[in-house]
């Protein structure tokens, strides 16, 4: 499956940046997040429960930070496996800041999974992985926008932040 997609976060570029490289903060975003072993600055193993449909599995990646150009791109390759299934992705990340206080953020990603989970949840995979990955990014926006209005003197909750856009395809 490919997917792409664009976010607008109410935070500075840097901020965003330091979020992106710091492995513990992008899990806490992560549905179905449960360990994670730090292995180098750009190198972890998170363990990650997923469900489609009626199957579950408990995944445990490798993942991989590459082509990392301080502040605007970064490049990750993970692959997992859990009890008769497999999962290998591809995703890259472009930061372009808006203004002092926003940036975008381009992305995309290319998932395969196989064994159990894509036979059994085939016809629910892309709506599930739709789910989660808005899930994924209102976390990921909130984190950042709520930090920055911490920040700032004097400042209110917002309203939840609105400019995501994405899409997929099926491979």
């Amino acid at each position: 499956m490919h997917f792409t997609g664009t976010q607008q976060i109410k935070a500075p570029v840097a901020k965003v940046w330091q979020f992106v490289l710091d492995p513990n903060k992008v899990a806490e975003c992560a549905p179905g997040f449960k360990t994670m072993d730090i292995l180098g600055p750009d190198h972890f193993k998170p363990t990650l429960a997923v469900g489609i449909g009626a199957v579950k599995a408990t995944f445990t990646l490798d993942v991989q930070l590459e082509d990392v150009r301080e502040p605007e791109h970064a490049a990750m390759r993970g692959r997992g496996a859990a009890a008769g299934s497999a999962v290998d992705m591809v995703a890259a990340m472009d930061l372009k800041p808006l203004s002092d206080t926003e940036t975008q953020m381009d992305w995309t990603a290319d998932v395969n999974v196989s064994g159990t989970l894509a036979s059994v949840g085939a016809r629910l995979m892309e709506g599930t992985a739709h789910r989660l990955t808005a899930r994924f990014f209102d976390c990921f926006r909130q984190k950042l926008e709520e930090s920055n209005d911490v920040a700032g003197a004097g400042a209110t909750t917002s309203a939840p932040a609105t400019g995501a856009t994405g899409s997929s395809e099926a491979s």
